[in-house]
């Protein structure tokens, strides 16, 4: 039924030649992108692109393109890795890395999803403070259970068309809030190609980067990407579906990037025009609304829920991936591994922001893990697809590897120096 309607809405758009044939094929290979393209629009992304716009203007739009770059290259690789061996990158590194190596690999892969998961949960609980005045930790909770009765619905394709919903709205929200502000078209196309560093702008440029590339969308991935069967021995199937993959990451980044420069503009003509720099999200909701209207305020928190709560399902969807990995298995949530990897997830998660005084800091500290784990996903990575043993003739060309490990070593000096920051 579902694929009937996607025909017919291909027909009302492109008639039944070739291109209806091409539209139809995408739209049915359309979503792992989109799943993947939420874990980059979450709260802790919020906060750095806010902390851009609001203090270096459009400046720093480009480091939003450099990272959307890096990301496509990653995370096609990752989801290269899936459609070749029919693996998740957790089942690959259990089968073809060395123990001591693997465990590293893995179990710091679990500790940067229960991170990522504690930003997702906290923005969503941060949202209900701003729209219901629900205090955090009842926010956290009602999080968590919503979360939780999504995952354990146990239907891919249901959670996958409640994830593109809610990216939609996010996107729609940001759409309307840039309607209410005058923006600087001209500054803004200057700052999404041209590199700049404007005095102070280290540490949010590198958070932005951080925010962006994070390793528990690598995981995610490889692992989704084989919701779409096909037969492994047929080589032009593989070819085919490498292609379709392609162009459905290339569509969802392009759309999480649209979305982040979306807050840096907001941030930038709202806030950095009149001398505004914010660092906390309540703060930029209750600044929004004299300057834009009641309305835009209500958009941002509604849109911080939206986002909190469907990277809260992604994240927990990558640490089930991961867990059932370290036993060689699939994720699965009739299977006990995958459910225990997303309660080992979500459940630390929740309780840790129990444990923070201040909401901001826990979305900064949040990223700031993530940047220490990041390297360690990305040059396994670049290992197990380099490698002709797991990868056969699809293995990474001298090109792609240079490339790879270009992004690794660029991504590693860069978080590396974030940390540093901090210290």
């Amino acid at each position: 039924m579902q694929t009937m309607r996607k025909k017919a809405v291909c027909i009302r758009i492109f008639g039944k030649g070739p291109h209806f044939k091409k539209a139809a094929a995408f739209l049915k290979y359309v979503g792992p992108g989109l799943l993947v393209t939420v874990g980059f629009i979450d709260p802790g992304n919020w906060a750095s692109n806010i902390a851009a716009g609001s203090q270096f203007g459009y400046t720093l739009l480009w480091m939003v393109t450099l990272s959307t770059i890096m990301l496509i290259v990653l995370q096609h690789n990752a989801a290269h890795l899936g459609i070749v061996t029919g693996k998740c990158l957790s089942e690959a590194a259990t089968a073809h890395m060395r123990p001591w190596i693997r465990n590293i690999v893995l179990i710091s892969a679990v500790g940067a999803a229960i991170s990522t998961a504690l930003a997702e949960i906290l923005g969503a609980a941060i949202a209900l403070n701003m729209l219901f005045h629900l205090p955090l930790r009842i926010g956290a909770l009602l999080t968590l259970a919503v979360v939780l009765a999504l995952q354990f619905t146990n239907s891919y394709r249901k959670i996958e068309k409640i994830i593109i919903g809610f990216v939609s709205l996010i996107g729609l929200s940001f759409l309307f809030e840039i309607y209410l502000i005058d923006t600087n078209w001209a500054a803004a196309a200057t700052g999404w190609v041209l590199p700049a560093f404007p005095k102070g702008s280290m540490v949010i440029v590198m958070s932005v980067l951080g925010a962006v590339v994070m390793p528990h969308n690598l995981f995610l991935h490889s692992e989704i990407i084989q919701s779409r069967q096909w037969n492994l021995q047929d080589e032009a199937v593989i070819k085919k579906q490498l292609k379709y993959e392609f162009t459905d990451t290339l569509f969802s980044m392009i759309v999480g990037w649209a979305i982040n420069s979306a807050m840096i503009l907001m941030a930038a003509a709202a806030f950095f025009s009149q001398s505004i720099v914010v660092n906390d999200l309540e703060q930029a909701k209750v600044m929004l609304e004299p300057l834009l209207g009641n309305a835009a305020g209500l958009v941002f928190a509604v849109a911080l829920l939206f986002a909190g709560l469907s990277s809260s399902i992604t994240a927990g969807m990558a640490g089930g991936s991961i867990f059932a990995g370290i036993f060689g298995e699939p994720y699965n949530l009739k299977d006990s591994h995958s459910r225990i990897g997303v309660l080992i997830t979500m459940v630390p998660a929740t309780l840790i922001i129990f444990l923070i005084s201040s909401p901001f800091d826990g979305l900064i500290y949040s990223q700031m893990l993530l940047s220490i784990q990041l390297p360690i996903t990305i040059f396994a990575q670049v290992y197990l697809t380099s490698s002709r043993a797991v990868m056969g003739s699809h293995a990474n060309g001298k090109g792609t590897k240079i490339l790879l490990w270009t992004i690794g070593l660029i991504v590693t000096f860069l978080n590396v120096a974030l940390l540093i920051s901090y210290f």
